[in-house]
């Protein structure tokens, strides 16, 4: 019981240094290589642990050899633009000036609802507020604002701002939100109105739908821009 601490705590500890070696960074921020390696040393870390008949010697030294290519490979990406972009990818952009860049979204395996998350991680809440959305190397986000949605206070400008309206995602990827369509008290006949208004022939056509409270509607078909509709409600009276 005795060797087993001892070993427990010796790999505890080369593990601990070696990550260390390896940087400071948390997982979401790690580069795919970064978080393969990490893996594979958390599984090989396990063996020596728990199967005492495995001399320790050859469970460092794997664990050696993965931190050695880290840190090669870390090198190498700082040398070579090509390698950097082999091994980490590039960013891609996912929302610009025209709405949302669908192909994009799709080749990255997202979906509406993993976007619009992932800007409201930046705070922002509607895509009439981004004026470009970057997907990093690592898979964050990265939201550049429209010029009048530049973070500000209100005593910057000395405005009193009205308050903050949810939107809510009605149609996803093609697919109506029945639950959220139910938050908003609007029944199918009231959609298909503004189905005809838009111009519109159905929920297939659609890459998003959002709308909130005050009746403010962003949409974007699979084939056209993002369009921002300040009211709907007063618009087709509903």
């Amino acid at each position: 019981m005795f060797i087993v601490f001892i070993r427990v705590l010796i790999i505890y500890v080369t593990v601990l240094v070696f990550l260390r070696m390896m940087g400071k960074r948390q997982i979401g921020e790690m580069q795919p290589y970064e978080v393969v390696i990490t893996l594979i040393i958390a599984d090989l870390a396990t063996l020596p642990m728990s199967d005492t008949n495995i001399p320790l010697l050859n469970g460092i030294l794997p664990l050696a050899l993965l931190v050695l290519i880290h840190y090669t490979i870390t090198l190498l990406t700082r040398k070579s633009i090509k390698i950097r972009r082999l091994m980490s990818g590039r960013p891609v952009i996912v929302i610009s000036p025209k709405g949302i860049e669908y192909k994009a979204l799709k080749d990255l395996n997202m979906n509406i609802d993993d976007l619009m998350e992932a800007i409201r991680q930046c705070n922002y809440y509607s895509l009439d507020q981004v004026l470009y959305g970057i997907v990093e190397t690592n898979g964050k986000i990265s939201v550049i604002p429209k010029s009048e949605n530049a973070p500000a206070t209100a005593q910057d400008v000395k405005v009193q701002n009205p308050p903050a309206q949810l939107p809510h995602i009605v149609v996803s990827d093609g697919k109506l939100i029945k639950a959220e369509l139910d938050m908003l008290n609007l029944t199918t006949e009231k959609l298909n109105k503004i189905f005809k208004h838009i111009k519109v022939s159905g929920i297939k056509d659609l890459i998003i739908l959002a709308l909130d409270e005050q009746g403010k509607l962003s949409y974007q078909t699979k084939n056209g821009q993002l369009t921002l509709i300040k009211n709907i409600f007063e618009e087709i009276k509903l």
